[in-house]
């Protein structure tokens, strides 16, 4: 899978240092299932996606919906911090991706609705 760097560029502060981008029909479908956590730092960046659902899922997450402005930037339109297992998340009509994140980035980070996101590659790959 491919990896990218995800960047707040209001606040400068980094989302995640490798994210995954989940851009098939199998990545977007598996998504983090199966997974045990997500450690700091690490994220899943889902393609074409308007709401995610939180069955089968071991732990909660910070999910990002992002509006493309071009290819590697985009503007959040709706944070939703927390969004725990078995549940399923707010629809967002003016999502183009999202960035599932571990619990807490968005507030450390300072990440709100109207700030502008980056995705790079990862360097090395």
């Amino acid at each position: 899978m491919r990896q990218v760097r995800v960047l707040n560029l209001d606040t400068g502060q980094e989302l995640a240092a490798r994210a995954g981008v989940a851009d098939n029909l199998w990545t977007r479908g598996r998504g983090l299932l199966g997974r045990r956590n997500l450690p700091a730092g690490e994220g899943l960046v889902i393609e074409h996606c308007r709401q995610v659902h939180m069955f089968f899922m071991a732990f909660a997450l910070d999910v990002i919906h992002v509006k493309r402005l071009s290819r590697n930037e985009g503007r959040v339109t709706r944070v939703v911090a927390d969004l725990r297992p078995y549940r399923i998340g707010p629809l967002v009509w003016q999502s183009d991706y999202v960035l599932e994140l571990p619990v807490g980035t968005a507030a450390r980070s300072g990440t709100q609705v109207g700030h502008r996101v980056s995705l790079s590659p990862v360097a090395g790959e």
